[in-house]
Formats: structure tokens, C-alpha cells, sequence
């Protein structure tokens, strides 16, 4: 598979060692920032250089527009930014014009989207009780941009869901008391920590606590290589939970 890279950062350079090393060959990179060689400004089909497929680990203020250009230019992609609206119609409808298919998630761990499964099952049975609140705590490095972290939102919505009613979510600091059953998320930005995440019960006699910790960055990349894989010959806008679906079907990976 030739594929390029949007956005050379860490999450970038991680890709790249993990694609290679399963195969596949870098024949561009798109990020003006990134001091490479020939690296393109901006998103085309000259810039792409005849990539099957494209990894777009950007930021939020332009992943949209980068996704969207990605697909129009003919070219797949994976997208992993976060702190955009993936639900974007022009993303759709740039997939359906194309006629080439997205993955996009705030999250190519293997390992939280099953964490996110465990959290739907527990925050149906404590939610149902109504005597526990829920929260979610992550926590990351200093540098990242977003505030709480897509899969912190991700994984506040499931808990929310989990009630007859959908419960409120509440971001960052409250300005008063958080209402019952509501669902607080709070962020850490600090360090190096590559990412923690850790959906919570709180009852009045106890108190239940489920946490991922991401170990590096080669989980994610690993995670947006398989679905790079899985992608070819699909079309359309997908999340990695059909990814990880495929996967289980299959026993694993190679």
C-alpha cells in the first residue's frame, strides 16, 4: 500500500514506523511544518504523489477541510484528529463522490474501543439503579490540543446514553453543583502521559472505577494501520468499531 502522511508529528512518525514495518511505503508527506524534504503544503493530488491511502493526524482547525480534500483528490483515508465534528456532511459527501471510504475515529486504540463496550455494559446496570453519578477523568500530555480528548467525549456520550433519559454531560468546571445522574468530565493536562482514561460510579456506599492507560503511541498507530488495511476496496464513512468487529471475526490480526 503507498500511503501518505497528513500531519508529521508524533502520531505521524509512530504511523510511518508501524505502515513500513507491516510493508507498506511513504510516498509523501503533507505537513509544512514537518521540515522533511519535498514535504507538501497543503492537500492535493500532486502533493499526495498516486497515494492508495492517507493518514490525517493533523488538527482540529483543519482536519475537515483535509479529509474532504483527501477524498476528493481519489485517495482513502484514516483520520485519528480530534476535536472536530467527524459527522460533517461535507465529509460524507465527499466520500460519496469519490466513491473512496473513510475510517475515522477519535480513538485507534484496540484496546479502548473494547474499553468502550465494557463502560456501555457497566453504565447500563449502575446507571439503571439511579444511586450512582457517573464521571469521566482523562488525563494527557501538556501539548495536546483538545480539552476534554474525543474519546473522553465518546466515552461521556455512551454513559450519558445509557439511561431511558439521556442523562446531561458537564465539561471542565462547573459553574454550580452538578445536577444527579449527570455526567462530569474533567481533564489533566500535565507531563507526558500519553493518555488515561477512567469512567467512573459513585454511590453512596461504594464506588466502582474503570481505567485505560495507553502504554505509547504504537497501539494507536498500530490500530490506524489495520485500518488502513481494512479499508481497501470499501467505500463510505466508517468507524474502527466495524474495524475491530471484522477483526474479532477473524480471530485477530496477522
Amino acid at each position: 500500500m503507498r500511503f501518505a502522511l497528513v500531519g508529521y508529528g508524533r502520531m505521524g512518525r509512530e504511523i510511518e514506523a508501524v505502515a513500513t514495518g507491516r510493508g507498506h511505503r511513504l510516498v509523501s508527506v503533507i505537513d509544512p511544518g514537518s521540515g522533511v524534504p519535498g514535504a507538501g503544503a497543503s492537500v492535493s493530488r500532486r502533493a499526495l504523489k498516486g497515494a492508495e491511502m492517507a493518514f490525517e493526524f493533523s488538527a482540529p482547525s483543519v482536519a475537515e477541510s483535509n479529509v474532504v480534500a483527501i477524498l476528493d483528490a481519489g485517495t482513502a483515508v484514516v483520520c485519528g484528529t480530534t476535536g472536530w465534528d467527524c459527522r460533517a456532511r461535507s465529509v460524507a459527501a465527499a466520500a460519496r463522490r469519490s466513491g473512496r471510504g473513510a475510517v475515522i475515529a477519535p480513538n485507534f486504540s484496540i484496546g479502548m474501543t473494547l474499553f468502550q463496550e465494557v463502560a456501555a455494559e457497566a453504565a447500563r446496570r449502575f446507571v439503571a439503579l439511579g444511586r450512582y453519578d457517573p464521571y469521566v477523568i482523562e488525563s494527557h500530555h501538556r501539548t495536546k490540543l483538545d480539552a476534554p480528548s474525543g474519546t473522553a467525549r465518546r466515552l461521556a456520550a455512551i454513559v450519558a446514553g445509557a439511561s431511558r433519559r439521556p442523562a446531561p454531560v458537564v465539561e471542565g468546571t462547573p459553574e454550580g453543583p452538578v445536577a444527579p445522574g449527570a455526567v462530569h468530565v474533567a481533564s489533566v493536562r500535565a507531563g507526558h502521559e500519553t493518555g488515561v482514561h477512567t469512567v467512573g460510579f459513585d454511590g453512596p456506599h461504594d464506588a466502582v472505577t474503570l481505567t485505560h492507560r495507553a502504554r505509547g503511541r504504537s497501539g494507536l498507530a498500530l490500530g490506524a494501520v489495520l485500518a488502513a488495511e481494512w479499508l481497501e476496496g470499501r467505500s463510505g464513512v466508517h468507524g474502527f468499531e466495524e474495524v475491530l468487529r471484522s477483526l474479532t471475526r477473524k480471530g485477530g490480526w496477522e
